[in-house]
């Protein structure tokens, strides 16, 4: 059966859904299969509404059950027949455990149809689940209404006695306490708050106190709009995704109004005010001005077609809403929007796992549920077990196309999960303010424009001296350095940082030859190439060379697969090496399976301790019952974890139709062979692409 967790609350707003999202990540590490189950929803729309938070969660578990599978009742139907309701939420527990090996259980929302007795309900059914319970109490006082998402917060003993009461009801509804989080707590008294709560659950329950994070409950410019009824009029649609941190009432003159703008507030302007609403635009545009969330404009007035253009002319992105209220109402309205976690805001999801692994013992948590972890490696544990490496190795690692937004995205969710130290390159004003603009984090980010920066004579006298043999001068040592590409190198050549990632915007060859130039390859080594990581439903992969060499010769083939074994090794898989052909021990002969016969005795020959079988056809090496049957006896055949391709054409093909076909999650290229670790991105890399390539270039400075 499926170990789970329950989440519950003794009231509502306590940010369980950012609780949730910790713990499902957490269990991700241990088990396969993570799945989320609501046993209480709102309603079954018949207009297609979903329950917001179940669908948000279930984007972040394992894929594979649908939305109804993991639904139990309705408020309605509880409240119409209470033990035919119960009887159906277990039967649908049940039937979800079939398809995990652990879920998530996140209790009621404490809605407008919300009893006093949800809690009780909610350990009635923890416990006809026999799922042990997470409490989570909110550290906010929830008689206030929040503005802007600010509430005050609530005092030790104040805490302690709603956990106290809370423990003692779900003591009387039979259902068990794993263990108590205090989230949104005062960051001034995390350790008393603990004590305080700990003096009141059963001895040995573990207590956690997560403190206030403003951006968690800050409302995006998307929310704000929806809240005053309004519509973008002009202005970038990808910027509404930005939290919101104040509002500014612009109901003064120009002058007035400049000095008291304030970063990520949206300001509110009279729809008829022009000279203000020019006045702001160019502000957040201008360096030395706070970058704005939005401008709110209200009343009826158009803006006038020479205002307009002269805001394109200054390139405003700012997004511009019109709202028919009045100013009170307006900003009414934008005070007391809330801010709730979803998709749109993947910085809010960053911070709310930093959060949680930063101030929760997920250890503890999962051995308390006595998961069990088996041989099966899926995609899920793989990457987390990846990031929590890459955090462990506190490498530096330059990102030189700082100008793209898929760079900037990747680095708002790397420095939030404290992944890696990271350098970008180019303009730093250009930079920082597109990623203000993009709602991102990115201030601890180191930012060097190579054009300008004090170690370009430096680095060109070093280019000049490591290249003086090709005839290079110190003013064509210059001019190479100022490349955004050979500069990063240079900064790994020098110890200035522990690696690069590239290939965003540059090809793979502008990425890899200043590595050639200077940085060189490993003693022994005579190639540089590359690996994927495919990892598969239940076990990962590796495959090379898949997108350096095109037609590798045996000798640099035995290279190539000597030092896959070692990338594989570093990441946690077991190297049983296939050398691959199109035919399998001594059936076929040829000149390119001689090239894979001979590449596999150098491999023997160089590696003893290495387990290597070749040629091998790739049904042979993967398949148990195949590779048995022609070639019996071998410890690789029909097992193999490392495939080693004979040529770029075979390789790049074979990896592309298995992602394709089977579904698999193509990790890569990963560069090995070189002294210092570099490597490359696709030019069609997604952000999670960088996340992964980041991750994975600080695991290789860790390891080395």
């Amino acid at each position: 059966m499926a170990a789970s967790i329950y989440l519950t609350s003794p009231e509502g707003r306590t940010g369980k859904s950012a609780v949730a999202l910790g713990v499902l990540d957490a269990l991700k590490a241990d088990v396969p299969r993570v799945g989320v189950f609501r046993p209480v929803i709102r309603s079954r729309d018949e207009s297609g509404e979903r329950d917001r938070v179940l669908e948000m969660l279930r984007g972040k578990a394992t894929p594979g059950p649908s939305y109804d599978d993991c639904v139990g009742v309705t408020y309605e139907e509880l409240a119409r027949d209470a033990d035919e309701a119960m009887a159906r939420i277990v039967s649908a527990y049940r039937s979800l455990q079939a398809q995990c090996d652990a879920i998530v259980v996140v209790g009621s929302d404490y809605t407008d149809v919300a009893a006093p007795t949800e809690l009780s309900t909610n350990a009635r059914i923890a416990a006809n689940l026999d799922s042990p319970v997470l409490l989570v109490v909110g550290g906010r006082d929830m008689a206030e209404q929040e503005v802007l998402g600010q509430s005050s917060a609530r005092a030790a003993d104040e805490l302690a006695t709603v956990v106290e009461l809370s423990v003692a009801e779900l003591h009387e509804e039979h259902a068990s306490l794993l263990a108590t989080l205090v989230n949104r707590a005062d960051t001034e008294a995390l350790a008393e708050i603990t004590a305080a709560v700990t003096a009141v659950v059963p001895e040995g329950t573990p207590v956690w106190a997560i403190p206030e994070q403003p951006l968690l409950v800050a409302p995006p410019v998307a929310e704000i709009m929806r809240a005053v009824d309004g519509e973008l009029v002009r202005g970038s649609a990808e910027l509404l995704g930005r939290e919101v941190s104040s509002i500014v009432i612009a109901g003064m003159s120009m002058p007035n109004v400049l000095p008291r703008l304030i970063e990520g507030a949206v300001v509110v302007i009279a729809a008829d005010r022009a000279e203000t609403l020019l006045a702001v635009s160019m502000a957040h545009e201008a360096e030395g001005f706070p970058t704005l969330g939005a401008v709110v404009l209200n009343g009826d007035f158009a803006i006038h077609p020479d205002v307009e253009r002269l805001l394109d002319g200054i390139g405003a992105v700012l997004p511009v809403i019109r709202t028919p209220h009045g100013t009170f109402e307006t900003a009414q309205r934008v005070t007391h929007a809330r801010g709730l976690l979803t998709e749109e805001s993947p910085v809010k999801f960053d911070t709310a796992l930093a959060l949680f692994h930063e101030h929760v013992d997920t250890a503890d948590l999962r051995e308390r549920l006595r998961l069990h972890r088996g041989s099966v490696r899926t995609p899920a544990m793989f990457a987390y077990e990846l990031f929590a490496r890459a955090a462990q190795a506190g490498a530096h690692i330059v990102l030189p196309e700082g100008s793209d937004d898929r760079i900037l995205r990747a680095t708002s969710t790397l420095l939030a999960r404290g992944i890696a130290k990271l350098t970008l390159l180019g303009d730093e004003s250009a930079i920082r303010k597109r990623g203000a603009e993009l709602g991102l984090a990115i201030d601890g980010a180191t930012v060097i424009d190579p054009a300008t920066s004090p170690l370009l004579e430096q680095f060109a006298a070093e280019y000049a001296k490591l290249r003086a043999h090709k005839g290079v001068t110190l003013e064509d040592a210059r001019d190479r350095m100022r490349d955004v590409s050979y500069f990063g190198t240079m900064l790994v050549h020098l110890g200035l940082a522990d690696g690069m990632v590239s290939g965003a915007a540059n090809t793979t060859a502008h990425t890899i030859r200043p590595s050639l130039e200077f940085i060189k390859t490993k003693p022994g080594v005579s190639v540089v190439s590359s690996v994927f990581f495919m990892a598969l439903a239940d076990r990962v992969l590796v495959y090379g060379d898949c997108a350096v060499n095109p037609d590798p010769n045996a000798a640099q083939l035995a290279d190539i697969a000597a030092s896959s074994a070692e990338t594989a090794t570093q990441f946690g898989v077991d190297p049983r090496i296939a050398m691959l052909s199109y035919s399998t021990g001594e059936s076929g002969s040829g000149a390119e399976v001689d090239k894979v016969r001979e590449a596999t005795a150098l491999v023997r020959a160089a590696h003893p301790e290495l387990l290597v079988e070749g040629p091998l056809q790739y049904d042979a090496a993967i398949d148990p019952e195949t590779g048995a049957s022609k070639l019996p006896g071998s410890q690789v055949a029909g097992h193999a974890t490392v495939f080693i391709f004979p040529d770029l054409n075979t390789g790049n093909n074979t990896y592309k139709a298995v992602q394709r076909s089977a579904g698999a999650i193509a990790v890569g290229p990963v560069l090995q062979g070189l002294n210092k670790p570099v490597n490359d991105l696709s030019r069609g890399a997604t952000v999670q692409d960088i996340l992964n390539t980041v991750a994975i270039t600080a695991v290789q400075v860790g390891e080395r």
